[in-house]
């Protein structure tokens, strides 16, 4: 049923419970994750055009080492891994890679780093409402 598992990340402490439920899901059924970092393109609106490229390279650093943990950890658990870091609106980038990698299922937080923001932050609450395929969001406060 679940052959190909897409995990997004934001590379926050607070997903560790979120891979572990990805990894669960996968070791159990034999399924491939794919890790999934999205810069948020939205945040260079503001920026002076000197500085996007910058602060876009800063961003897919983050992201490579995100998406590199979130592996390392699924691997650990014997899960076959791929990982990317694209670029754009985060919710319409998640939903474009789970169309991309043929994903059967989507495992993620319930909201970004901001606690603070609603129960289901609007990047999930999109993602829930547009996926084609299931979506598993884990409560990610501690």
């Amino acid at each position: 049923m679940y052959d190909t598992v897409l995990l997004p990340t934001d590379g926050s402490e607070a997903t560790e419970n979120v891979v572990e439920h990805a990894s669960d899901i996968a070791a159990r059924r034999d399924a491939r994750v794919h890790v999934l970092y999205v810069v948020d393109d939205r945040a260079f609106l503001t920026l002076s055009e000197d500085r996007v490229p910058e602060v876009s390279e800063e961003l897919r650093n983050e992201g490579e080492r995100a998406t590199g943990e979130a592996a390392a950890a699924l691997e650990a658990d014997g899960v076959d891994v791929t990982t990317a870091v694209r670029e754009g609106n985060p919710a319409d980038e998640i939903l474009a890679a789970a169309d991309d990698n043929d994903a059967d299922l989507v495992v993620m937080g319930t909201h970004g780093a901001d606690p603070t923001r609603d129960m289901l932050g609007s990047v999930s609450q999109k993602v829930v409402t547009l996926s084609s395929v299931p979506v598993l969001t884990v409560n990610i406060d501690e």
